[in-house]
C-alpha cells in the first residue's frame, strides 16, 4: 500500500509538471545567455534515456549531468563518443576517470563542438564573399568526487570554456556542483546539480573592429556587452524497479531502471525528461526516453552492449533522438573499464 501511494504521488507530480509547460504566459529569457552549446546532451547512454540522467549518472560520461558521477568509478574508466548533430554540426566527447583511494575520485572530460564550414556574407555579398568560417566550442572539465557516506556522494567540476566565431572569441572559467543521495526509501535515488556557475562573459577579437575616422589606424574596436553563462539547475529521481537489489521485483538476470529529471536553465522555462533502461544479464541494454516542455527534442532510443572480462570491460552504445523540425541525430560511444 505504501509503495502504491508513493507511485501515485510521483504520477501526480509528473502530471502537474507537464501541465505547467502549457502556460503560454510564462516569460522566457531565450537567447540571453552565451555558450548555449554547454546545454547539449552528451553521453550515449544518457541521450538514449532522454537526458534523464542526473540521478542515474555513475560513470565518467555522466560528469556534465552531475559531477558526483565520477565517484562511482571502480578502477579506471575511459569514454569516447561522436555525435552528428543537426544542420551539419558535430561534437565529440573524450573522458577519463580514476578511483584514487576508494573515497576520493578524479576525472577529466573534454567536449568539442564544430559547426562545420559556412560562407561569409555581408550586405554587399549576400550570397558569399568566397571566404568561409566556422564556429567552434571547447569545454575542458577537471572533476573531483568524494564518497561521503555509503549513501551520499558529492562532486565538483572546474572547467575552461572557449568559443570562437570567425575572428571573434570568448573564453572563461566556471564550476559545476553535484550530489547523489540514495534515500533508502523504496530504492529511490536523488540527484542534484548546478551547472555553469561563473562570471559573465564578453566577446572580443578582430570581428568587432569597424572602420572609423577617429582612430589613427582607421579602425575602432566595438564594445561588446556581457552575457551570462547558461546556469542550469537539475533535479533527478531514479529507481530500479526490477533487478537483483530492487525493492519491488527481485530478478537476477533482468533489470529495469526508470528516471525522471526536472531541468531549469536561466535562459529557458522549466522542462523535464523521463527515461528507462532495460538490461539483460548486464550485457544487453535497451533504452528509451522523452522530453517534456522542450522546444525541439522529443523521443529518444538507445541500445547498448557490455563485454566484461577479468580486469577489463568494453561497452558499445548507440543513441537516436528525434528533434522534430530539426531532424534526428545519431550518437555512438565506447566505454572502457580497466
Amino acid at each position: 500500500m505504501y509503495r502504491l501511494k508513493t507511485y501515485y504521488i510521483a504520477v501526480l507530480l509528473s502530471v502537474s509538471f507537464v501541465q505547467a509547460q502549457d502556460n503560454v504566459d510564462i516569460v522566457t529569457k531565450v537567447a540571453t545567455g552565451a555558450a548555449n552549446w554547454l546545454k547539449l546532451e552528451t553521453g550515449t547512454r544518457a541521450i538514449g534515456m532522454g537526458g534523464a540522467y542526473t540521478a542515474v549518472a555513475d560513470d565518467v560520461a555522466g560528469i556534465p549531468y552531475n559531477p558526483a558521477s565520477v565517484s562511482f568509478v571502480m578502477g579506471q574508466q575511459g569514454f569516447v563518443s561522436t555525435n552528428q548533430y543537426v544542420a551539419g554540426i558535430s561534437y565529440n566527447v573524450l573522458g577519463y576517470a580514476t578511483n584514487l583511494s576508494g573515497v576520493d575520485y578524479a576525472g577529466l572530460h573534454m567536449f568539442f563542438l564544430d559547426s562545420g564550414s559556412m560562407d561569409v556574407t555581408n550586405e554587399f555579398y549576400p550570397d558569399g564573399t568566397g571566404e568561409t568560417f566556422s564556429m567552434t566550442g571547447l569545454c575542458l572539465r577537471g572533476a573531483y568526487g568524494r564518497r561521503v557516506t555509503n549513501r551520499l556522494r558529492i562532486g565538483f567540476t572546474g572547467k575552461y570554456i572557449r568559443e570562437q566565431i570567425y575572428t571573434t572569441q570568448m573564453q572563461s572559467f566556471a564550476v559545476d556542483i553535484g550530489s547523489n543521495f540514495n534515500t533508502g526509501i523504496y530504492g529511490f535515488v536523488l540527484g542534484m546539480s548546478i551547472n555553469n556557475l561563473g562570471p559573465d562573459v564578453k566577446y572580443d577579437g578582430e570581428g568587432l573592429e569597424i572602420e572609423c575616422d577617429e582612430s589613427p589606424t582607421g579602425y575602432c574596436q566595438q564594445i561588446a556587452e556581457s552575457f551570462s553563462l547558461p546556469l542550469t539547475f537539475r533535479l533527478g529521481f531514479a529507481n530500479t524497479l526490477i533487478g537483483p537489489e530492487s525493492e519491488f521485483i527481485k530478478s537476477k538476470n533482468h533489470k529495469l531502471l526508470v528516471s525522471l529529471d526536472a531541468i531549469n536553465p536561466i535562459d529557458f522555462t522549466l522542462y523535464g525528461a523521463m527515461g528507462f533502461e532495460y538490461g539483460l544479464s548486464d550485457t544487453f541494454f535497451v533504452r528509451g526516453g522523452t522530453h517534456f516542455g522542450h522546444d525541439t527534442a522529443d523521443a529518444s532510443l538507445g541500445l547498448g552492449f557490455n563485454l566484461q572480462t577479468e580486469g577489463f570491460g568494453l561497452g558499445i552504445d548507440y543513441a537516436y533522438v528525434n528533434y522534430g523540425v530539426l531532424d534526428y541525430t545519431h550518437q555512438f560511444g565506447l566505454n572502457f573499464e580497466f
